[in-house]
């Protein structure tokens, strides 16, 4: 798709925002003027706390919102699946950059999404506080993961100075966590509250199929599972797994033993395959998604909407054919998973812990369907039908 220009669509949007700072001005110098002026009059605002701890006052129901990661669209969308773009100004361009199957789902079954504003992701260090105030942006949401860099660099101060706010939400460092608070903040942020809370009894109802079981595991009882982050991502480089942090929550809900935890206390970081083949894990489980945008010649497995099975076994073959691998329990016993990468910062990561609990104990959950769980979710709550595959275990 092509990048859409970054000038305002709205004309008097620069009139607009000058008339609300001045109305603010003068409801600050004449406080009796602003008591007798209708309640209609001046936005309703609501004060909220973010994922950061941070109290924020934020307009009822805001209309202009941007996405600083176009991402965090897995979660709007699910707040109003007939016109998830209607309160959103712009989303970063990471969605179509990083997942691009998703990205044309929406195109094909959304008609505006060919118009909506691609912004630079806060991820990039191209996000721009200019394009946020030309855009009448009346709330910037961001990543939780990204609070530090987001006050290094000034923009949370820069937006306030405009008068635009901003929250943190969080599906990816906690996400097991954060999931539920960050729905509802978005819930209340956009006055979409009976459907946030729709999603939210959803996930907590799917999360305990699982929880329910894995959590009267004994030790014995959970396997060891190396997770091995972006697959194939950099055919040179291996490997880089997770901490107990985001996939590494994942695989202990499932009711495993997450290798990663043991040596990294946060998101996780690079292992030499030696130690990986010495330490010999039952199972072997690799994210992989589409980056053909992002990183063009990767040897990952392309998993997502536009993923054919067959595909996805050559992929998943071709990345146990890495020095060492062969030599590992998993492998010989075919106890190797690829996943959907975008589950680690999506709301929709209980269907990836309900894959994985049934891969790690399949007779403990043999009634679980973790595809028509998915697939019943996208029937409830997104505008777009399930397709291509999510999860693919070795033939």
């Amino acid at each position: 798709m092509p990048n859409v220009r970054l000038t305002d669509q709205r004309p008097w949007s620069h009139l607009t925002r000058l008339s609300r700072h001045l109305a603010v001005a003068c409801a600050l110098a004449m406080p009796s003027l602003a008591a007798a002026l209708p309640a209609q009059a001046a936005d309703e605002m609501i004060k909220v706390t973010d994922l950061a701890g941070r109290t924020v006052s934020v307009k009822k129901g805001v209309q202009h919102a941007i996405l600083g990661e176009g991402r965090l669209f897995y979660a709007t969308v699910v707040l109003n699946k007939d016109k998830p773009f209607a309160q959103l100004a712009a989303i970063g361009d990471d969605l179509e950059k990083f997942d691009p199957d998703s990205w044309h789902q929406y195109l094909a079954k959304v008609p505006e999404a060919k118009a909506v504003t691609q912004v630079g992701a806060l991820a990039s260090s191209d996000f721009s506080v200019e394009k946020a105030i030309s855009l009448n942006a009346d709330l910037v949401i961001l990543s939780l993961g990204f609070l530090d860099k987001a006050n290094e660099t000034g923009i949370v101060d820069n937006l306030a100075k405009a008068g635009i706010p901003t929250i943190f939400i969080d599906f990816r460092e906690r996400p097991t966590q954060n999931t539920v608070p960050s729905m509802l903040l978005l819930g209340r942020v956009f006055d979409r509250q009976e459907q946030a809370q729709a999603f939210v009894d959803y996930y907590l109802q799917q999360m305990r199929r699982v929880y329910n079981v894995t959590s009267k595991l004994k030790q014995n009882e959970r396997p060891l599972v190396f997770a091995e982050q972006a697959a194939g991502l950099d055919p040179t480089a291996c490997c880089r797994t997770f901490g107990n942090f985001n996939f590494g929550e994942f695989v202990a809900e499932a009711g495993g033993l997450n290798w990663g935890s043991k040596f990294f206390s946060g998101a996780g970081g690079l292992v030499n395959p030696e130690k990986i083949v010495v330490d010999d894990p039952a199972f072997l489980l690799m994210t992989g998604a589409n980056w053909s945008n992002s990183n063009p010649g990767n040897k990952a497995v392309w998993l997502g909407y536009e993923t054919k099975e067959a595909s996805a076994q050559e992929q998943i073959k071709g990345l146990i054919e890495r020095p060492g691998f062969k030599e590992t329990s998993a492998v010989k016993n075919k106890r190797v998973m690829a996943i959907y990468h975008q589950f680690y910062q999506s709301p929709y990561h209980f269907v990836a812990i309900q894959a994985l609990a049934k891969w790690l104990h399949p007779d403990a959950f043999k009634d679980l369907d973790p595809k028509a769980t998915f697939d019943d979710m996208h029937k409830q709550f997104l505008p777009i039908a399930l397709t291509g595959v999510f999860w693919t275990e070795l033939k």
